[in-house]
């Protein structure tokens, strides 16, 4: 039997279904990541909010108790010690809802993946 999925049209239309706590979260959460990487595009991939830059850059979702965000192995890696406090997997982070989420540490992140990307892009450039 499959999952009945709603897919989402754009950020917007996704941040929309989401009780108003959670929208400002998810409105602050964008910005926080647009202004770290002002070049990314937006769309939604998985189902969720997913920034593009010379690939994915980072993804993020709401769920009943935090703030899923996913800025692959690396992103996680590079900053480990500031994200021991949170609940995580290889390539993903939580964030409680009730707890205070780090924007000034998730931008850090989304700089280091840009600045990642656009490095692994500019190298497949010069094998060429």
């Amino acid at each position: 039997m499959e999952e009945n999925k709603i897919t989402y049209k754009s950020i917007d239309e996704y941040i929309l279904q989401f009780s108003p706590e959670v929208q400002e979260i998810l409105k602050t959460l964008r910005k926080v990541i647009k202004e770290a990487a002002p070049d990314a595009e937006e769309k939604i991939s998985w189902g969720m909010p997913t920034f593009v830059l010379h690939g994915n850059l980072v993804h993020f979702a709401a769920y009943k108790n935090h703030i899923g965000f996913y800025p692959s192995p690396s992103g996680i890696d590079a900053f480990k010690e500031e994200l021991s406090e949170y609940k995580g997997a290889k390539g993903s982070v939580q964030f409680p809802i009730k707890k205070l989420i780090p924007y000034e540490l998730i931008s850090k992140i989304v700089r280091f993946r840009a600045a990642e990307n656009i490095k692994n892009a500019q190298e497949k450039l010069k094998k060429k």
